[in-house]
Protein backbone atom coordinates (compact mmCIF):
# COMPACT_ATOMS: atom_id res chain seq x y z
CA UNK A 1 0.00 0.00 0.00
CA UNK A 2 2.77 2.55 0.87
CA UNK A 3 4.52 1.92 -2.47
CA UNK A 4 1.62 2.50 -4.29
CA UNK A 5 0.83 5.95 -2.53
CA UNK A 6 4.67 7.26 -3.22
CA UNK A 7 4.37 5.85 -7.01
CA UNK A 8 0.87 7.76 -6.52
CA UNK A 9 2.85 10.97 -5.55
CA UNK A 10 5.68 10.48 -7.93
CA UNK A 11 3.01 10.27 -10.83
CA UNK A 12 1.12 13.34 -9.76
CA UNK A 13 4.32 15.65 -8.95
CA UNK A 14 5.15 14.87 -12.42
CA UNK A 15 2.00 15.33 -14.03
CA UNK A 16 2.25 18.82 -12.49
CA UNK A 17 5.63 19.46 -13.58
CA UNK A 18 4.43 18.78 -16.61
CA UNK A 19 1.57 21.01 -16.92
CA UNK A 20 2.83 23.75 -14.86
CA UNK A 21 4.56 26.43 -17.43
CA UNK A 22 6.51 29.62 -16.93
CA UNK A 23 4.17 32.44 -19.04
CA UNK A 24 7.19 34.48 -21.29
CA UNK A 25 7.22 36.67 -24.06
CA UNK A 26 6.79 35.34 -27.29
CA UNK A 27 10.12 35.57 -29.63
CA UNK A 28 7.82 36.65 -32.09
CA UNK A 29 5.30 38.17 -30.70
CA UNK A 30 1.81 38.58 -32.20
CA UNK A 31 0.45 41.66 -34.30
CA UNK A 32 -2.24 42.98 -35.76
CA UNK A 33 -3.63 45.78 -37.89
CA UNK A 34 -7.09 46.81 -39.13
CA UNK A 35 -8.17 49.76 -41.04
CA UNK A 36 -11.77 50.60 -42.52
CA UNK A 37 -11.07 51.15 -46.28
CA UNK A 38 -14.02 53.07 -47.98
CA UNK A 39 -16.76 50.63 -46.87
CA UNK A 40 -14.21 47.44 -46.98
CA UNK A 41 -12.65 46.23 -43.80
CA UNK A 42 -8.80 44.83 -44.01
CA UNK A 43 -7.00 42.97 -40.94
CA UNK A 44 -3.98 41.68 -40.96
CA UNK A 45 -2.57 39.17 -38.78
CA UNK A 46 0.92 38.13 -38.32
CA UNK A 47 3.81 37.27 -35.82
CA UNK A 48 6.63 39.68 -35.71
CA UNK A 49 10.47 38.35 -35.92
CA UNK A 50 13.16 40.93 -34.51
CA UNK A 51 16.40 41.85 -35.92
CA UNK A 52 18.65 40.98 -33.17
CA UNK A 53 21.47 42.57 -34.91
CA UNK A 54 21.70 40.16 -38.04
CA UNK A 55 21.61 40.72 -41.76
CA UNK A 56 17.81 40.51 -43.30
CA UNK A 57 17.53 40.94 -46.63
CA UNK A 58 20.35 39.63 -48.59
CA UNK A 59 22.42 37.69 -50.97
CA UNK A 60 24.52 35.02 -49.52
CA UNK A 61 23.95 32.88 -46.84
CA UNK A 62 24.77 35.72 -43.99
CA UNK A 63 21.19 36.93 -44.45
CA UNK A 64 17.87 35.71 -43.23
CA UNK A 65 15.73 36.03 -46.01
CA UNK A 66 17.87 35.48 -49.35
CA UNK A 67 16.76 37.57 -52.25
CA UNK A 68 14.67 35.62 -54.90
CA UNK A 69 13.25 33.18 -52.40
CA UNK A 70 9.53 33.07 -51.53
CA UNK A 71 9.31 34.31 -47.62
CA UNK A 72 6.55 33.39 -45.75
CA UNK A 73 6.46 36.92 -44.72
CA UNK A 74 6.76 37.15 -41.12
CA UNK A 75 7.44 34.21 -38.03
CA UNK A 76 5.37 31.05 -37.01
CA UNK A 77 2.68 30.34 -39.36
CA UNK A 78 3.20 33.68 -41.50
CA UNK A 79 0.77 36.33 -42.37
CA UNK A 80 -2.36 36.39 -42.75
CA UNK A 81 -5.03 39.04 -44.52
CA UNK A 82 -9.10 39.46 -44.39
CA UNK A 83 -10.27 41.77 -47.07
CA UNK A 84 -14.22 41.65 -46.60
CA UNK A 85 -14.46 43.13 -49.86
CA UNK A 86 -13.20 42.48 -53.68
CA UNK A 87 -10.99 45.23 -53.91
CA UNK A 88 -7.35 46.53 -56.75
CA UNK A 89 -4.16 45.75 -56.07
CA UNK A 90 -1.20 47.86 -58.32
CA UNK A 91 -4.54 47.86 -60.74
CA UNK A 92 -5.19 44.36 -60.10
CA UNK A 93 -8.47 42.70 -59.11
CA UNK A 94 -8.53 40.82 -55.98
CA UNK A 95 -11.83 39.06 -54.55
CA UNK A 96 -12.54 39.11 -50.97
CA UNK A 97 -11.35 36.42 -49.11
CA UNK A 98 -8.63 35.55 -46.51
CA UNK A 99 -5.33 35.39 -47.93
CA UNK A 100 -1.65 34.31 -47.25
CA UNK A 101 0.67 37.00 -47.75
CA UNK A 102 3.48 35.85 -49.21
CA UNK A 103 6.70 38.06 -50.66
CA UNK A 104 9.89 37.36 -52.81
CA UNK A 105 12.38 39.52 -51.65
CA UNK A 106 15.20 41.80 -54.00
CA UNK A 107 17.07 44.49 -54.24
CA UNK A 108 15.69 46.63 -56.70
CA UNK A 109 12.03 44.40 -56.87
CA UNK A 110 9.75 42.54 -54.73
CA UNK A 111 7.09 40.09 -55.27
CA UNK A 112 4.25 40.25 -53.26
CA UNK A 113 2.00 37.22 -53.16
CA UNK A 114 -1.43 36.54 -52.22
CA UNK A 115 -2.02 33.41 -51.37
CA UNK A 116 -4.87 30.85 -51.09
CA UNK A 117 -3.58 28.03 -49.35
CA UNK A 118 -3.57 28.87 -45.97
CA UNK A 119 -2.08 25.78 -44.59
CA UNK A 120 1.14 25.56 -45.96
CA UNK A 121 1.74 27.79 -42.81
CA UNK A 122 5.78 28.20 -42.61
CA UNK A 123 6.59 25.58 -45.05
CA UNK A 124 7.77 27.31 -48.39
CA UNK A 125 8.68 23.78 -49.69
CA UNK A 126 5.15 23.45 -50.46
CA UNK A 127 4.01 26.61 -52.31
CA UNK A 128 2.64 25.95 -55.12
CA UNK A 129 2.08 29.14 -57.88
CA UNK A 130 -1.17 27.52 -59.07
CA UNK A 131 -2.69 29.09 -55.10
CA UNK A 132 -1.33 32.10 -56.18
CA UNK A 133 -4.44 34.65 -56.48
CA UNK A 134 -2.48 37.34 -57.12
CA UNK A 135 1.25 38.38 -57.57
CA UNK A 136 2.27 42.21 -58.27
CA UNK A 137 5.69 43.77 -58.44
CA UNK A 138 6.37 46.72 -56.39
CA UNK A 139 10.05 48.76 -55.72
CA UNK A 140 11.12 48.52 -52.03
CA UNK A 141 12.49 51.82 -50.19
CA UNK A 142 15.26 52.44 -47.81
CA UNK A 143 14.32 53.32 -44.15
CA UNK A 144 16.56 56.31 -42.70
CA UNK A 145 15.79 54.45 -39.44
CA UNK A 146 15.61 51.14 -39.14
CA UNK A 147 12.81 48.90 -37.84
CA UNK A 148 13.28 46.03 -35.26
CA UNK A 149 10.41 43.96 -35.40
CA UNK A 150 8.54 43.29 -38.54
CA UNK A 151 5.45 45.50 -38.77
CA UNK A 152 2.64 45.80 -41.29
CA UNK A 153 0.59 49.36 -41.74
CA UNK A 154 -2.24 50.37 -43.88
CA UNK A 155 -1.15 54.00 -45.01
CA UNK A 156 -1.24 56.53 -47.46
CA UNK A 157 -4.94 56.63 -46.91
CA UNK A 158 -6.68 59.20 -49.95
CA UNK A 159 -8.77 62.23 -48.80
CA UNK A 160 -11.45 60.32 -50.72
CA UNK A 161 -10.94 56.77 -49.25
CA UNK A 162 -10.39 55.45 -52.15
CA UNK A 163 -6.21 54.39 -52.62
CA UNK A 164 -4.05 53.35 -49.94
CA UNK A 165 -1.54 51.34 -49.51
CA UNK A 166 -0.07 47.84 -47.41
CA UNK A 167 3.37 48.93 -46.15
CA UNK A 168 5.71 45.57 -45.22
CA UNK A 169 8.73 47.34 -42.87
CA UNK A 170 11.15 45.65 -41.31
CA UNK A 171 15.00 46.07 -40.69
CA UNK A 172 16.29 49.17 -43.40
CA UNK A 173 13.47 47.66 -45.58
CA UNK A 174 9.91 49.01 -46.51
CA UNK A 175 7.96 47.93 -49.30
CA UNK A 176 4.49 49.73 -50.13
CA UNK A 177 1.80 48.32 -52.30
CA UNK A 178 -1.05 50.48 -53.76
CA UNK A 179 -4.27 49.57 -53.36
CA UNK A 180 -8.05 50.99 -54.22
CA UNK A 181 -11.38 50.36 -53.71
CA UNK A 182 -14.81 51.66 -55.74
CA UNK A 183 -17.78 52.31 -53.65
CA UNK A 184 -19.65 54.89 -55.68
CA UNK A 185 -22.34 52.05 -56.77
CA UNK A 186 -22.98 51.10 -53.62
CA UNK A 187 -23.22 54.75 -51.69
CA UNK A 188 -25.64 54.69 -54.78
CA UNK A 189 -28.06 51.75 -54.20
CA UNK A 190 -27.68 52.60 -50.36
CA UNK A 191 -28.66 56.63 -51.31
CA UNK A 192 -31.65 54.88 -53.02
CA UNK A 193 -32.82 52.46 -50.53
CA UNK A 194 -32.71 54.37 -47.35
CA UNK A 195 -33.83 58.12 -48.93
CA UNK A 196 -37.08 56.50 -50.16
CA UNK A 197 -37.62 55.47 -46.25
CA UNK A 198 -36.65 58.38 -44.71
CA UNK A 199 -36.41 61.74 -46.88
CA UNK A 200 -34.15 63.39 -44.28
CA UNK A 201 -31.27 60.92 -46.09
CA UNK A 202 -31.36 63.10 -48.96
CA UNK A 203 -28.87 65.78 -46.66
CA UNK A 204 -26.59 62.83 -46.24
CA UNK A 205 -26.46 61.99 -50.01
CA UNK A 206 -26.52 65.64 -50.81
CA UNK A 207 -23.37 66.30 -48.72
CA UNK A 208 -21.65 63.67 -49.42
CA UNK A 209 -21.89 64.20 -53.27
CA UNK A 210 -21.06 68.45 -52.69
CA UNK A 211 -17.84 67.23 -49.96
CA UNK A 212 -16.63 64.98 -52.70
CA UNK A 213 -16.78 67.09 -55.66
CA UNK A 214 -19.35 65.00 -57.41
CA UNK A 215 -22.17 65.81 -59.37
CA UNK A 216 -22.99 69.08 -58.46
CA UNK A 217 -26.52 69.45 -59.80
CA UNK A 218 -27.46 65.93 -58.42
CA UNK A 219 -26.42 67.59 -54.80
CA UNK A 220 -28.63 70.40 -55.19
CA UNK A 221 -31.52 68.30 -56.02
CA UNK A 222 -31.23 66.28 -53.21
CA UNK A 223 -30.46 68.43 -50.75
CA UNK A 224 -33.67 70.83 -52.31
CA UNK A 225 -35.80 67.66 -51.23
CA UNK A 226 -34.14 67.21 -47.84
CA UNK A 227 -35.26 71.23 -47.60
CA UNK A 228 -38.59 70.32 -48.63
CA UNK A 229 -38.97 67.31 -46.07
CA UNK A 230 -37.69 69.65 -43.11
CA UNK A 231 -38.12 73.43 -43.73
CA UNK A 232 -36.78 74.45 -40.69
CA UNK A 233 -33.66 73.21 -41.01
CA UNK A 234 -31.59 76.17 -41.56
CA UNK A 235 -28.36 74.35 -41.79
CA UNK A 236 -29.43 72.54 -44.61
CA UNK A 237 -30.83 75.66 -46.69
CA UNK A 238 -27.33 77.21 -45.81
CA UNK A 239 -25.82 74.32 -47.28
CA UNK A 240 -28.15 74.16 -50.57
CA UNK A 241 -27.17 78.07 -50.88
CA UNK A 242 -23.37 76.91 -50.72
CA UNK A 243 -23.82 74.84 -53.37
CA UNK A 244 -25.97 77.21 -55.57
CA UNK A 245 -22.94 79.84 -55.51
CA UNK A 246 -20.47 77.01 -56.49
CA UNK A 247 -22.01 76.96 -59.83
CA UNK A 248 -20.75 80.40 -59.93
CA UNK A 249 -23.03 81.86 -62.86
CA UNK A 250 -25.11 85.05 -62.32
CA UNK A 251 -28.28 83.03 -61.83
CA UNK A 252 -26.59 80.88 -59.36
CA UNK A 253 -25.02 83.37 -57.53
CA UNK A 254 -28.73 85.54 -57.25
CA UNK A 255 -30.34 81.98 -56.28
CA UNK A 256 -27.68 81.12 -53.84
CA UNK A 257 -28.11 84.93 -51.99
CA UNK A 258 -32.06 83.95 -52.07
CA UNK A 259 -31.33 80.71 -50.08
CA UNK A 260 -29.19 81.97 -47.48
CA UNK A 261 -31.34 84.67 -46.82
CA UNK A 262 -33.99 82.20 -46.40
CA UNK A 263 -31.53 80.19 -44.23
CA UNK A 264 -30.56 83.71 -42.09
CA UNK A 265 -34.19 84.22 -41.41
CA UNK A 266 -35.17 80.41 -40.74
CA UNK A 267 -32.12 80.73 -37.95
CA UNK A 268 -33.11 83.66 -36.49
CA UNK A 269 -36.35 82.37 -35.71
CA UNK A 270 -35.35 79.12 -34.18
CA UNK A 271 -34.47 78.61 -30.46
CA UNK A 272 -30.65 78.32 -30.78
CA UNK A 273 -28.56 79.17 -34.21
CA UNK A 274 -25.55 77.69 -33.80
CA UNK A 275 -23.66 79.91 -35.73
CA UNK A 276 -25.35 80.03 -38.58
CA UNK A 277 -26.68 83.34 -38.43
CA UNK A 278 -23.22 84.72 -38.78
CA UNK A 279 -22.53 81.88 -41.28
CA UNK A 280 -25.79 83.36 -43.46
CA UNK A 281 -24.92 86.79 -43.12
CA UNK A 282 -20.68 86.38 -44.08
CA UNK A 283 -22.16 84.07 -47.03
CA UNK A 284 -24.56 86.73 -48.06
CA UNK A 285 -22.00 89.88 -48.14
CA UNK A 286 -19.10 87.34 -49.86
CA UNK A 287 -21.46 86.73 -53.09
CA UNK A 288 -23.24 90.65 -52.89
CA UNK A 289 -20.03 91.97 -53.96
Amino acid sequence: MKSKLILFIFLFASYEMATAQITMPAPSPAGKVYAKFGLTDIDISYSRPKVKGRKIFGTGDEYLEQYGKVWRTGANSGSIITIEKDITVEGNKLPAGEYMILTVPGKDEWQFIFYKDKSIGGNMGNHKEADEQLRVAVKPAMLAEAVESMTFNITDMSEDNTTAAIELAWANTSVKVAIGTNFEEEVMADIAKKTTVNPNNYAAAANYYFNNGKDLDQAIEWMGHAVDANPNAFWNIHTLAQMQAKKGDKKSIKEAIATAEKSLATAKAADSDFGYIKRNEDLIAELSK
